[in-house]
């Protein structure tokens, strides 16, 4: 009978000293993520700032058609010239198209890489981030999240599920506070 005892005794005196382990392992981390440019585009798309970046990417994208409207020409010159058997007026017309082309992709490469410089300098504006950063703490802490990652800043996310994508919330709740919903 004694041994019975002292046996529930340590069984239940082992219990207690594991529990807290148990409760530790039980403990689940949510990590959701968020979208920081897609808030920043409809949260802030009124902005002078960002009319103004969207006016140059507009210039941008028009040059970028002129150009490549004048390549075509030149193409369709080229291509007459060929059947007309004029073989110099070609191969000058040849030397031009590769000259605008090559023009073409560096004004395009240069370009492509100032819009998207101020872009993110847009979108890392201290009070702007600082209103974002607040509401995704906000709504994380409200839905039990324990990690949150920016998914266009972290190039560790291979794959995660919708439900745990918490940029239409956050952008909800700075549209409410705004006033503009």
């Amino acid at each position: 009978m004694k041994r019975h005892i002292l046996l529930m005794v340590l069984i239940i005196g082992v219990g207690l000293i594991l529990t807290p382990f148990t409760l530790d392992a039980q403990m689940i981390t949510r990590v959701a993520v968020v979208d920081v440019p897609k808030i920043y585009t409809a949260f802030f798309k009124d902005s002078a700032a960002v009319r103004e970046f969207e006016e140059r990417s507009a210039r941008v994208q028009a040059e970028i058609n002129k150009m490549t409207e004048e390549i075509q020409a030149l193409q369709k010159s080229k291509l007459e010239a060929e059947a007309a058997k004029d073989s110099s007026r070609a191969l000058q017309l040849d030397n031009e198209i590769y000259k605008k082309t090559e023009y073409l992709k560096e004004y395009y490469r240069i370009k492509t890489a100032e819009l998207e410089d101020q872009r993110k300098k847009l979108a890392q504006s201290s009070s702007f981030l600082q209103q974002v950063y607040n509401e995704i703490k906000i709504v994380a802490e409200s839905e039990g999240y324990s990690v949150v990652f920016n998914i266009k800043d972290t190039t560790g996310i291979i794959w995660y599920s919708p439900s745990v994508d918490i940029t239409d919330k956050v952008l909800q709740n700075l549209l409410t506070k705004a006033g503009k919903q």
